[in-house]
C-alpha cells in the first residue's frame, strides 16, 4: 500500500519537499518564533536564559524527532529510539554554537544525519530535501546505517560500543579552544572501555578538558533495561566524581513531569506546553554551564535523564529500533508524526538557526573536515646494517620513532605499558611516557609523548582516532594482546578508506610475537590476530608489513609515514637477528611485496614463501638439507603480502587516496614459479592467501597452530612442525 501524502500547505520551504505531514502554529509563535533566536551575523543565540531561545530549541528537538521518524520509516528500518531521548540535549548544543559533535552510539546515525539536514550540510552529498533525504537512507553512497566517514560535516565512525570517547578525546588534545561533546548511552557506559579511558587520559592530560561526555541517561539499551538504569540519581553522580570528574551537571525530566508518569524515566513530549518549555530551558541553561565548565578547565559531564523514544512512535527499548512493519502506514507511526508535525514557518526557523549556528554548515567548519597542519619531518635518520650482522628491528624502527617525536609534538605513541619489555625502551628514553609523577629511572613526566595505559582499547582508540584526525601517531602492542584494541583500529581504518580528505595513515608496531613467547605459554601466544589482518587486506587500504631484519622495518616505516589514508600493520622480532636485506632490497620488496632472499640451484626447485623474521632459520637449514639432495630452492621473504594479490582480488579502487599497487604475473612467476612452493609463517595461514592463490605449481603451507609453553623459539617452532627436517622432506615430496 502507497502512503498518500498530502499537499503541502503553500509557501512551504522547498527543502520540506518529503514532509507528510504540517502541524498547526505552536502557542505564542508570533512572540517567541518571530524572528531566529540566532541572530544575523551570529553563530549563537545571545543569551541562554531568554525565553525565546528555550522555545526555538524545544521547537529544533521536535523537528529533529520528526525526521528521524519520518527517514527511518521511509526504510521500515533504523533507530530512531535513543537519540530521540537527547533531542533538546543536541538541539541545545547547536543553539549554543557547538557543532564537533561525536558520538559513542552508531544507533544514534539518523539523529545526526537530521542534525546535518537542518544545518545544510547533506548538501554537499546532493542531498537537498527530505524526499532526498529518506530516498537516500541505508541506501549504496547514501546515509549509512551506523556512522561512517564519507558524511559531510560528521566527525567520527560509530558502530561498536565504548568508542566514541575516543574521538572526543582526540579532538580536545589537537585543538584545545574547541568543544568536542560526546553522546554516551547509558547501555554503553557498562562497557568498561568508555570510563576507564577518559579516567587514564585525564591523568596523563589534565589540562584537556574541553571533551564533554553527555550521558543519555534513558533507563534501555537496546532490547531491555539499561544496567545502570536502577541507579539512584546521587548514585550517579558519585559513579562520575569517583572517575574523577569536577563537575556533574544532570538535568532530570521527572523533575518537570506534570503528566504523573510512572517510574524514574518519563518522557517530556507528553508534559504540558509550558512544562515542555520549562524542560528545555532547563537543558539550555545546563549545557551552557557544562561547555563553559568544560572549556575552562574542569572535567565535566552532562546527564541527561529522559525515557528513551521520547517523542518517537514507541518507548523504552521498544523504540530502539523499526521492525518490517513500521512502515509510513503503520498506525503507531502515523500517530507519531502527527504528533510531532510542525509549521512551515517552524521548519524554515529552525532551519535558519541551525545554518547560522557555529558559523554556518558543520560541512564546512567541524575540525574533520580539514588536513591538519603538520610540521615536515625532512629525512628520517635510518641507519643501514651490514648484512650478517645480528640487530634488534624493534630497536632500530624505535630510533626513528624517536626522531619523528622530536621533529612533531603532537606525536603520540601508545602501548599499554610496554615499550621497554619491547625493545623500545629507546623511544620512551627520547620522548617520555606521559606521567603526572616525574621519575627519570622510568624516564616518565607529565609532558611526554608516551601514551601508556593498560587498556588496549584505550591505546588503539587514542592513536586511531588521532591519525583520523589528522595526527601522526603510532600504536604498540604485543601481537597477542592488539586483538582487544583492534574493533576501534577497524573502525578507523573503514573510514580512512571512506574518507572525504587525507589523512596520516594508523600505524602500529606489534612486537613479541608467538615464537618469542614460549615461556610464557599460549597466553602470549596468539597469532591469530594475523587472520584478521590478512581479511581486511582485501578492503584496499590496509597493508600488514612482515620486514625480515632491522634495515627493512626502518624502510617500511619510512614508507608508512609517507602514506594517507592507509592502516599499516608492522610486525616484526625484539630478538636480535642476522641482517639479510639491504635498503634498496627493501624499498623494492615494499613496491612488489617480497625479496628473494637466497637462491640455490638444483634439477628441481622449492620455493620457500616466508612471512616472518625468526621463521627464515629453519627454512635456511631446510635449505641446506635440499641442498644436500641436489634439489634447489629459493627463499623468498614476504614483506607487503597485499602486492601479491591480484587487482580483482581488493576493493582498492573504492578507497580514498586508492593504491593500486599489485605485482603483475611476470613479477610474481619471477619470485615464486617453481616445482614446488611451500608458505612458511610462524602467525596465522591466512596472510599466505595471495600466494596460495596465484600460483600454479604443487604446495603446501606450513603455520601456526597452537601455543604451548616452552624453553624457546626453536621448541615452540617444533611443537607446531615447522622444523627443517619437515620443510625438507615436506619440499622433497612435493618435487619427487
Amino acid at each position: 500500500m502507497t502512503t498518500q501524502i498530502p499537499s503541502a500547505p503553500a509557501k512551504t520551504p522547498a527543502f520540506c519537499e518529503g514532509i507528510q505531514y504540517f502541524g498547526e502554529q505552536w502557542p505564542d509563535f508570533d512572540r517567541y518564533g518571530k524572528e531566529p533566536a540566532i541572530a544575523t551575523g551570529k553563530t549563537a543565540i545571545a543569551s541562554p536564559p531568554d525565553h525565546s531561545a528555550a522555545y526555538q530549541t524545544l521547537l529544533a528537538a521536535d523537528a529533529l524527532r520528526y525526521l528521524i521518524l519520518q527517514v527511518t520509516a521511509s526504510k521500515a528500518s533504523g533507530h530512531p529510539g535513543g537519540f530521540a531521548s537527547v533531542a533538546e540535549g543536541i538541539a541545545a548544543l547547536v543553539m549554543l554554537g557547538h557543532k564537533n559533535i561525536i558520538t559513542e552510539v552508531g544507533h544514534h546515525a539518523p539523529g545526526f544525519y537530521s542534525n546535518m539536514f537542518l544545518d545544510r550540510s547533506l548538501e554537499e552529498m546532493g542531498i537537498h530535501t527530505v524526499q532526498q533525504m529518506r530516498d537516500r537512507f541505508r541506501e549504496h553512497k547514501g546515509l549509512l546505517g551506523h556512522l561512517s566517514g564519507q558524511i559531510p560535516g560528521l566527525l567520527n565512525p560509530a558502530g561498536p560500543l565504548g568508542q566514541g570517547q575516543h574521538f572526543a578525546m582526540a579532538g580536545a588534545l589537537l585543538h584545545p579552544d574547541i568543544l568536542f561533546p560526546v553522546t554516551i548511552g547509558d547501555g554503553g557506559i557498562g562497557e568498561p572501555y568508555v570510563m576507564s579511558s577518559m579516567a587514564h587520559f585525564h591523568t596523563a592530560y589534565p589540562e584537556v578538558t574541553n571533551f564533554l561526555p553527555i550521558l543519555v541517561w534513558n533507563g534501555y539499551s537496546q532490547e531491555h533495561h539499561s544496567m545502570v538504569s536502577t541507579k539512584p540519581n546521587q548514585e550517579m553522580i558519585e559513579y562520575w566524581e569517583g572517575n574523577g570528574f569536577q563537575e556533574i551537571i544532570l538535568v532530570n525530566a521527572k523533575d518537570y513531569d506534570d503528566a504523573n508518569q510512572p517510574g524514574e524515566y518519563v518522557d517530556s513530549t507528553a508534559f504540558s506546553f509550558q512544562k515542555r518549555l520549562e524542560f528545555a530551558q532547563a537543558v539550555i541553561e545546563a549545557t551552557d554551564k557544562a561547555a563553559k565548565s568544560a572549556l575552562g578547565g574542569k572535567l565535566t559531564v552532562l546527564i541527561i535523564k529522559q525515557l528513551k523514544g521520547a517523542g518517537v512512535h514507541a518507548l523504552g527499548a521498544k523504540s530502539h529500533n523499526l521492525y518490517g512493519h513500521h512502515t509510513l502506514d503503520n498506525a503507531e507511526i502515523v500517530s507519531a508524526l502527527q504528533n510531532r508535525a510542525l509549521s512551515p514557518e517552524a521548519w524554515q526557523l529552525v532551519r535558519t538557526n541551525f545554518e547560522r549556528a557555529a558559523g554556518g554548515p558543520a560541512a564546512s567548519i567541524v575540525k574533520t573536515e580539514f588536513e591538519l597542519a603538520l610540521p615536515e619531518l625532512g629525512k628520517l635518520p635510518l641507519k643501514e646494517y651490514a648484512i650478517g650482522e645480528n640487530q634488534v628491528a624493534t630497536t632500530a624502527m624505535g630510533e626513528l620513532v624517536a626522531y619523528v617525536g622530536k621533529k612533531d609534538p603532537k606525536f603520540v605513541v601508545t602501548n599499554a605499558d610496554g615499550n621497554a619489555a619491547s625493545g623500545i625502551n629507546n623511544i620512551n628514553v627520547a620522548l617520555k611516557i606521559i606521567h603526572p609523577t616525574a621519575d627519570d629511572a622510568y624516564f616518565q613526566g607529565p609532558k611526554g609523548q608516551v601514551y601508556e595505559p593498560l587498556s588496549e582499547d584505550a591505546c588503539a582508540g587514542l592513536a586511531a582516532a588521532l591519525a583520523l584526525f589528522g595526527a601522526r601517531t603510532l600504536w604498540c602492542s604485543y601481537e597477542s594482546f592488539a586483538i582487544n584494541g583492534v574493533p576501534v583500529w577497524q573502525t578507523v581504518t573503514q573510514a580512512m578508506a571512506e574518507l572525504r580528505r587525507p589523512t596520516p595513515s594508523t600505524v602500529t608496531l606489534y612486537t613479541a610475537g608467538a615464537l618469542e613467547q614460549g615461556r610464557n605459554g599460549w597466553t602470549h601466544q596468539r597469532p591469530e590476530i594475523e587472520n584478521y589482518f590478512a581479511a581486511m587486506m582485501r578492503n584496499g587500504n590496509v597493508f600488514p608489513l612482515f620486514p625480515p631484519d632491522s634495515n627493512s622495518i626502518q624502510v617500511c616505516y619510512d614508507w608508512a609515514l609517507s602514506t594517507q589514508n592507509k592502516g599499516i600493520v608492522i610486525t616484526a622480532s625484539k630478538t636480535p637477528l642476522p641482517i639479510r636485506t639491504t635498503f634498496e632490497q627493501s624499498q623494492q620488496a615494499l613496491q612488489d611485496g617480497a625479496v628473494v632472499l637466497q637462491e640455490i640451484p638444483g634439477d628441481k626447485t622449492v620455493v620457500f614463501a616466508v612471512i616472518g623474521d625468526m621463521t627464515l632459520i629453519p627454512v635456511y637449514d631446510a635449505a641446506e638439507q635440499l641442498k644436500a639432495q641436489g634439489i634447489g630452492s629459493k627463499i623468498v621473504s614476504v614483506v607487503s603480502p597485499r602486492r601479491l594479490y591480484r587487482p580483482r582480488d581488493v576493493a582498492w579502487e573504492t578507497c580514498s587516496q586508492a593504491d593500486g599497487g599489485f605485482l603483475d604475473d611476470a613479477g610474481f612467476e619471477k619470485f615464486f614459479g617453481g616445482d614446488a612452493l611451500i608458505g612458511v609463517t610462524g602467525g596465522a595461514s591466512g596472510m599466505l592467501e595471495p600466494i596460495m592463490l596465484r600460483s600454479t605449481a604443487k604446495r603446501d603451507v606450513f603455520a601456526w597452530k597452537r601455543g604451548e609453553t616452552t624453553a624457546s623459539a626453536t621448541q615452540i617452532m617444533e611443537f607446531n612442525g615447522l622444523t627443517p627436517e619437515a620443510l625438507a622432506k615436506r619440499g622433497t615430496e612435493l618435487v619427487g
